[in-house]
């Protein structure tokens, strides 16, 4: 196993799109996803897509925590579990969307507020070459939405559809002081933080 070097936007890598894997059983692939794997833990993010790891093939993977799922959405939700996804596919069980933060870990310090489809069925091959389909909602259906999007040379700020939702996440957490600050002052108690959870990457 190693630690792969990720790809930051603005490199070629993220702008194309992935090739399909021929052979997902392949030792190579399981070598690439045990990587990913342990690249994805060391930077402590959600998800990750092999173009982020310079490798343009149709892999991510993901772990969504039923804690994190609950944070995000408001609503007790179970860990879905670990996932390797080759070849996926995604369609939109609805035509609604939501804003949510998203941040990435070729965006390094960077959080925006992205529309994603709120319900989702998802379908790939797993490592032993078997088909594997969920149905996702919320954060779990953002999580998917995210990862699948590199594999297509899409990073998030492309999905955004107001660039002033796009800040560095130290600058939230200041900015949100601020304005609790003030609104102490104007006696209004309604001021919210932003969670530093919530900034997690999601890939």
């Amino acid at each position: 196993m190693a630690i792969l070097k990720i790809a930051r936007m603005g490199h070629p890598v993220l702008r194309q799109t992935a090739a399909p894997v021929a052979d997902p059983t392949g030792p190579e692939i399981r070598r690439l996803v045990r990587d990913m794997l342990e690249t994805m833990e060391d930077a402590g993010g959600t998800g990750l897509a092999a173009p982020q790891v310079h490798v343009p093939q149709r892999v991510v993977i993901f772990f969504v925590s039923g804690r994190r799922a609950a944070a995000e959405d408001g609503v007790r939700a179970a860990d879905v579990p670990l996932t390797v996804l080759i070849n996926p596919e995604i369609e939109a069980l609805t035509e609604e969307t939501a804003l949510g933060p998203e941040a990435c870990l070729s965006l390094p310090g960077l959080v925006g507020q992205v529309p994603r489809w709120t319900r989702i069925r998802y379908r790939g091959l797993t490592l032993e070459g078997q088909v594997l389909e969920r149905e996702a909602e919320g954060f779990h259906a953002r999580v998917v939405q995210h990862e699948c999007d590199h594999l297509d040379g899409i990073v998030y700020p492309q999905r955004m559809t107001d660039l002033s939702l796009l800040a560095f996440t130290s600058e939230i957490g200041r900015l949100t002081e601020e304005e609790a600050a003030m609104a102490a002052v104007a006696g209004d108690d309604e001021a919210g933080t932003f969670e530093d959870e919530r900034a997690e990457s999601h890939g």
